[in-house]
């Protein structure tokens, strides 16, 4: 099976869920909110570098509940506008995810 590639939307996405994790984190270092949220510390770090863009979904619940995190929030902070959508962000977002046409 061939993976589809990302598209800038979808590796913006990673990036800004990576910042956001990373931000929330603080002073905590990576191997202790990893061993709580139960994930490898390697996963954290690919999360937070934006080297993982789509981590799985219980991933990232496991990290907000360790975080502190709601998934309402992680699902509106670390998702770019959409190029031609308004929003409080500077102009030009990127392309938005497959099969949904900008406004």
């Amino acid at each position: 099976m061939v993976r589809t590639p990302l598209t800038p939307w979808e590796r913006e996405r990673g990036e800004q869920l990576g910042a956001l994790l990373r931000a929330a984190r603080g002073d905590r270092s990576m191997v202790e909110v990893a061993a709580v949220a139960g994930v490898s510390a390697e996963t954290l770090r690919k999360i937070e570098t934006g080297r993982a863009p789509t981590p799985a979904f219980f991933t990232v619940a496991a990290l907000a509940s360790t975080l502190g995190l709601s998934l309402d929030e992680i699902a509106v902070l670390a998702t770019p506008p959409v190029a031609g959508e308004s929003s409080g962000a500077a102009e030009g977002g990127v392309a938005g995810p497959p099969g949904i046409a900008a406004a």
